[in-house]
């Protein structure tokens, strides 16, 4: 039975809600943004919509990581300025509008502008004596709220232990206990999955504390250029409190919505060979971004930085991370699980161990490869079988144990295979066999079933 540790809080209230402006070992690659805007707003004016045009221009052209690209990018703006196409009323829709073009012009998922007052009223307050600055302060109260983007922890059939990282939220003194507890945990599978679905980056500290549970000590993890600055080289963190799990079978899961930090993460699975990504092509975004606030409530995403990875002396801007098992991001746990199961030691479990993944190989193979039966088949198969009843309807199996105290409505029952093996929802376990004349009843855990002959 899936067990569920950590409930699934709410989702990132603002698509810029990484923590690009905390101070950390490694600089953030932030978040890219999700389409999504911030609070509803009232019209804009032409005069505060110009003036938000030139400061965008102006920021590009004194930070942007391309200089060679800032002549396009200004271009493209002045040119939808000039044709009306910026003649709305709506700061969503300007934001919108705007982040197209830069996005256009410089083919970087980091470029954008989003309408969030929140965070421009907290960007615009100094900083407190002693303290953090306002949007820092605003960002680490976030970051507490969705449990630093440890989202979901489960235990799956065969001993696999499930992460779910909704976001790369790092806060000082803070996330690394959270991080700490679910490493803790995940430490205790046979195997493991990390899932990014939807993930779309955050603080690179946040990643670099997670990779270094899976890496030694003291390996370059990446590199980062900045003009003419001094490159920044990141290693592997010397102390992780929960342990290594260095060689544990570890299976990431992916999909297009997947970017900046989240890939960063993705990629070094990848380039270090630490384990498998599953999925489909990650969103292509790498460069490491700042956010800057923009009269009368925006905020700029612009690029300043870039990485280079030291296995492929690149990074994956533009291209994404393709994964090693493309599969429908629907089913990337099931094939992850498929492919942990197939590759745990048999040889080395106990026989309840090797029970134990033969049960949950049934089960994930038939929701990979569904099966089904046909209704002539399924009539010969209902009847009663001592206190058990198994009827047809609604093109469905149907088991029922009347008088039971724990079982007091038939249950639905789902084919796992083509020898008519079933599952039985709500009874996670037990599967039954039936053959027309008897069922079997086989209890996980035991090692011969009971069988029940048909009246």
């Amino acid at each position: 039975m899936t067990q569920s540790i950590v409930t699934c809080l709410k989702p990132l209230l603002s698509v810029i809600l990484g923590v690009c402006l905390l101070i950390g070992t490694a600089p953030a690659y932030a978040q890219i943004a999700t389409g999504r805007q911030g609070e509803a707003a009232g019209a804009i004016t032409r005069a505060d919509r110009d003036r938000a045009i030139a400061a965008v221009k102006a920021e590009f052209q004194k930070t942007y990581v391309f200089p060679e690209t800032v002549p396009a990018i200004i271009a493209k703006l002045d040119q939808s300025l000039t044709s009306g196409r910026y003649d709305v009323d709506s700061p969503s829709e300007l934001a919108a509008l705007i982040t197209a073009d830069l996005r256009d012009s410089s083919h970087d998922r980091h470029a954008y502008l989003s309408y969030d007052p929140a965070r421009y009223a907290a960007a615009q307050k100094p900083a407190q004596a002693g303290g953090d600055d306002e949007l820092a302060a605003y960002d680490a109260a976030q970051a507490r709220h969705d449990n630093f983007g440890l989202t979901d922890l489960r235990i799956l059939p065969g001993n696999i232990r499930y992460l779910k990282i909704d976001g790369f939220e790092w806060v000082d003194d803070e996330t690394g206990q959270a991080y700490d507890d679910a490493m803790r945990f995940l430490k205790g599978g046979d195997a493991v999955v990390i899932d990014l679905r939807g993930n779309g980056g955050g603080s690179g500290q946040a990643v670099l504390y997670l990779v270094s549970h899976f890496m030694k000590a003291g390996t370059l993890e990446i590199t980062f250029l900045q003009g003419n600055e001094t490159p920044m080289q990141v290693h592997i963190l010397d102390n992780v409190p929960a342990g290594r799990m260095i060689g544990k079978p570890l299976y990431v899961l992916v999909d297009s919505a997947v970017g900046s930090a989240a890939e960063g993460f993705a990629y070094d699975v990848q380039q270090f060979k630490l384990g498998q990504l599953v999925g489909a092509k990650t969103a292509g975004a790498a460069n490491n971004n700042s956010f800057v606030p923009i009269a009368p409530g925006f905020m700029l995403s612009v690029s300043y930085g870039r990485p280079v990875h030291p296995i492929s002396q690149s990074n994956w801007e533009g291209v994404g991370v393709t994964p090693d098992i493309e599969v429908d991001p629907a089913q990337a746990l099931d094939a992850a699980q498929a492919l942990a199961l197939s590759r745990l030691d048999i040889s080395s479990a106990s026989p309840e161990q090797r029970a134990d993944y033969a049960w949950a190989k049934i089960e994930v193979q038939a929701r990979l490869h569904p099966v089904t039966v046909s209704p002539a088949v399924a009539q010969t198969l209902t009847g009663v079988y001592d206190k058990y009843i198994v009827t047809y309807q609604d093109g469905a199996l149907w088991l029922a144990r009347p008088g039971h105290p724990l079982w007091p409505r038939p249950c639905q029952m789902r084919a796992l295979n083509t020898e008519n093996l079933f599952a039985v929802d709500g009874v996670d376990r037990l599967h039954v066999v039936l053959t027309g004349k008897a069922m079997e009843l086989w209890w996980k855990g035991e090692n011969t079933p009971r069988t029940l002959i048909k009246n």
